[in-house]
């Protein structure tokens, strides 16, 4: 795992890229938050969806639901960045499409839209 941090419009974003899956779980979602935290001091996160296990993306699980839970609790923003389109859950695009509307949760095409978004909240 290698993370950066950059600086956009004042706010400090954490880049986390990784050959790995690093979400699997709740705890290794708040292992990934503490760790950014300690490593860079910063509570938005850039992460492409290959490190997020696939079964994140099936709603039936509750796992998402119980991840993004965390990020909200710790008051940490995400941006999930890769290509979504491969879904057919209508339940999972909505779902994506309610996150992107809101302020700490986003699923987005690249990074450059997640600094942005990230950046502006």
């Amino acid at each position: 795992m290698n993370i950066t941090a950059v600086k956009h419009n004042g706010a400090e974003i954490a880049l986390v890229r990784s050959n790995e899956i690093l979400i699997t779980d709740v705890q290794s979602a708040l292992d990934l938050m503490m760790t950014v935290n300690y490593e860079v001091g910063c509570n938005r996160i850039v992460i492409d969806k290959s490190a997020v296990c696939e079964e994140f993306f099936d709603l039936k699980t509750r796992l998402a639901g119980e991840i993004l839970q965390k990020f909200i609790n710790y008051q940490t923003k995400i941006a999930i960045i890769g290509d979504f389109s491969a879904y057919s859950s209508k339940s999972l695009k909505d779902f994506i499409y309610e996150s992107n509307h809101g302020r700490d949760i986003f699923f987005l095409d690249n990074e450059e839209q997640a600094i942005e978004k990230l950046s502006t909240f």
